[in-house]
């Protein structure tokens, strides 16, 4: 009996994606590169986060991997690494990602978040830190209400009313809530809500080219909804920026991003560059005084500019002698 050929099952390869947050300038940052195309050799026009697959034959780990390709596309090494999320939705990964399987290929990513104390130059061809207010213009608070916030609340509500009914009701409740109009107070944790709720209403870059269509908006509405980047990589950026900042409160990974001396003025400004929000600068010492996570130095920083400060440092023997929590926010509106 003849039997129509059935078409082989489409491979599944496990991608491996890297957030690496970092302050550079005051601004938090991440390490960005540009895939080549293998035909032409040209760069991509769209950044992506550092990216390989999983060699299951060659790779004793996830984070072995993710450490020795990171190393190979930016020269740069890791330090402290933490797994993020898996990602598998069928077509998250349009235009995919070359990961050497063809274009059948079911690409699942396992998502990693990565920090490290010194943004260093890397000398890798088309790999450079980015500042995270490129991809999220919305998300920076420190300087009072964003200006990229208005144009996309115009948008959403356009959208929330072409639904009309209940849905239309939730819609207006997401926007309200996620972007803080209508007196809600602003959540600097709900990062990737804030970017899938873009996604959905089809105002992301990302999904005016997933689903082929053309610009909705006017330019100063596109241009505030930040810069696109290579697959579904600013939503894995999202996820990890949403995971470092409610991590903030509950461990002390701030200090992975620090030198071994700093000053407390340095620590805060760390903090709320990643935050995103202005800090109340006597209220968040006392907060740091009470959870003992500091300890002076005995030595001053002659390269403030000013007044030379004291320099700290963070007490890492406590890690293993005692639970220890992270650090308290204590907003400048409070």
């Amino acid at each position: 009996m003849n039997r129509t050929p059935t078409a082989p099952e489409p491979a599944v390869v496990i991608g491996l994606s890297a957030v690496v947050v970092a302050i550079r300038d005051g601004e938090a940052a991440v390490l960005t590169v540009r895939q080549h195309d293998p035909a032409t050799g040209e760069a991509s026009q769209l950044r992506g986060l550092p990216f390989g697959p999983f060699d299951p034959q060659g790779h004793r780990t996830f984070e072995l991997a993710l450490r020795a390709f990171v190393t190979e596309q930016t020269r740069f090494d890791l330090g402290y690494v933490e797994q993020l999320y898996t990602f598998g939705d069928k077509g998250r990964d349009a235009p995919i990602a070359d990961m050497g399987a063809g274009s059948r290929a079911r690409v699942i990513s396992v998502g990693y978040l990565a920090l490290t104390p010194t943004a260093i130059d890397t000398t890798a061809p088309d790999t450079e830190w980015t500042a995270l207010s490129r991809f999220f213009p919305w998300e920076d608070w420190r300087d009072g209400r964003p200006a990229a916030l208005e144009p996309i609340a115009a948008a959403l509500r356009r959208w929330s009313m072409a639904a009309g009914g209940a849905e239309g009701a939730r819609r207006q409740a997401g926007m309200r809530l996620l972007f803080a109009q209508d007196g809600a107070v602003w959540n600097e944790e709900r990062v990737l809500e804030r970017y899938e709720l873009l996604y959905e209403a089809g105002l992301a870059p990302e999904a005016i080219r997933d689903r082929g269509e053309s610009p909705p908006l006017d330019a100063q509405a596109f241009a505030a909804l930040g810069e696109p980047m290579l697959s579904d990589h600013r939503r894995i950026l999202a996820t990890g920026l949403s995971r470092l900042r409610g991590k903030l409160k509950y461990r002390p990974v701030v200090f992975e991003l620090m030198p071994e001396a700093f000053t407390l003025s340095a620590l805060q400004r760390t903090v709320e560059a990643i935050a995103g929000v202005p800090l109340h600068k006597q209220n968040f010492r006392r907060a740091l005084e009470r959870a003992e996570l500091v300890e002076g130095l005995g030595r001053l920083d002659a390269e403030t500019g000013g007044r030379p400060a004291e320099l700290f440092r963070f007490r890492r023997e406590i890690l293993g002698a005692r639970p220890v929590s992270g650090l308290s926010l204590p907003l400048l509106r409070d």
